[in-house]
């Protein structure tokens, strides 16, 4: 096999890796062992882990309260058996709740047409960025605001750099919000397909997108925003700020942490864009005796199939996450969305508050508007203190984001008692 390969020993396959990343020693492997002893083995190792009893980690993805019917109705046997809905005559409900889900987002982003989904938020920022250059054809340049979520940038980088598309960075005002005016001087530059905003923006700063859309648009390019999907019953949607595609994480529409997974990417967009939206489309229509049915629409099995030419890569365990977040906004419905968000904000206000009290931190942004999310810079404090210490008493503070900044996020599930905790062993802390 090495000599196929063009190669003489084994260590030639790994020449790529640094020498002092290298395992110099044979495998530490244990015994083979019975199904019974692999299974103790692993509940031990699963005993070692500390879920945190306060989590006040966001980035992207946030600690709401999940009713206890969600995953008693997502556990039964004709949910999680079922499959790609390809038969309508046996998936009715199936397509039915994918139907309600498309419903539903669309009512959230005031857009069009939505999918029924894609893996996470990251996932679904690089094929919104494969529509836009799908549909300004000529252009392959897209422009993306540096306040976008890190981790969904990294993702977008890799989809563009094998895909052609050349990608250029919006920077930020003093305030942590993408410059309207650094925009326009790169829309001048010409060959924009489209633009990528965020909002709320990485570290937690609500936008104002005042001009952007006539900007973007008379430049002939194409406007997405990416949003996590709870915030967007309290804040101006994708649509209404001029926006052709809409797309983040639904993950914070009832979904637990579950340690990275799974979640889903939610996507809708307007009519004009439709056909080229990847996953699946149910639409409603009637059958020979009259009744309301569901059937897949707009795209083919082939579609999705076909490799490097598909225009998805959608797999069962997405519609299955879609149904939870239906059953989620059912449960809760528009008012119940508003409460969960307006408790967040109001504990996140208080909190940060309270933490520039301290004199340990102050706000990264101070004049920008938040909504549950914020960065604080430590002044007083050494960030990995602090993680140790509320390690200790079961409390994930935040996402350490540099040496001296940490993102803090709230939500509904977060008490005041521990809220003070938190401030209290930030006290403690303090140099």
């Amino acid at each position: 096999m090495l000599g196929k390969c063009g190669m003489t020993e084994l260590g030639e396959l790994f020449a790529d890796i640094p020498e002092e990343l290298r395992l110099k020693q044979p495998y530490d492997l244990p015994e083979g062992m019975t199904e019974a002893q692999v299974a103790d083995y692993f509940e031990a190792l699963g005993r070692e882990n500390r879920p945190a009893r306060v989590c006040l980690a966001g980035a992207g993805f946030y600690d709401h309260y999940v009713p206890a019917a969600i995953p008693a109705l997502v556990s039964r046997s004709e949910f999680s058996t079922a499959y790609t809905p390809y038969q309508p005559e046996i998936s009715q409900g199936t397509l039915q709740y994918i139907f309600e889900y498309q419903t539903m987002m669309t009512e959230l982003t005031a857009l069009d047409v939505s999918n029924a989904s894609m893996y996470d938020s990251a996932t679904a920022t690089a094929e919104a960025m494969l529509m836009m250059v799908s549909a300004a054809r000529k252009k392959n340049r897209v422009l993306i605001s540096a306040a976008l979520n890190p981790a969904v940038r990294r993702v977008v980088d890799t989809y563009a750099r094998y895909h052609g598309v050349e990608l250029d960075t919006i920077c930020l005002t003093e305030q942590g919000t993408t410059s309207l005016d650094c925009l326009k001087k790169k829309l001048e530059e010409g060959g924009v397909a489209g633009v990528i905003l965020a909002q709320p923006n990485f570290f937690g700063v609500v936008e104002d997108f005042t001009g952007f859309a006539e900007a973007i648009h008379g430049a002939k390019a194409l406007m997405t925003i990416n949003s996590p999907a709870s915030p967007l019953s309290v804040l101006k949607p994708a649509g209404e700020w001029g926006a052709d595609i809409a797309c983040g994480d639904a993950q914070s529409l009832g979904v637990p942490l579950s340690y990275g997974g799974p979640y889903l990417g939610y996507m809708t967009c307007t009519k004009a864009l439709m056909r080229k939206l990847p996953g699946r489309i149910v639409g409603q229509t009637t059958d020979s005796r009259g009744q309301r049915v569901f059937v897949l629409t707009l795209q083919a099995r082939e579609q999705h199939i076909r490799r490097n030419k598909a225009t998805s890569n959608i797999c069962s365990n997405q519609g299955l996450m879609a149904l939870w977040t239906t059953i989620y906004m059912s449960l809760n419905g528009p008012e119940g969305l508003r409460e969960i968000n307006e408790r967040g904000r109001d504990a996140a206000h208080w909190l940060r508050d309270e933490l520039t009290a301290t004199g340990a931190m102050k706000p990264l942004y101070a004049d920008a508007p938040f909504l549950n999310e914020f960065a604080m810079v430590a002044e007083g404090v050494e960030l990995d203190e602090l993680f140790d210490e509320c390690g200790k008493h079961g409390i994930l503070p935040g996402v350490k984001i540099s040496d001296n900044v940490i993102l803090i996020a709230v939500t509904e599930r977060q008490s005041r008692e521990q809220l003070e905790e938190f401030v209290n062993i930030v006290k403690a802390c303090k140099s």
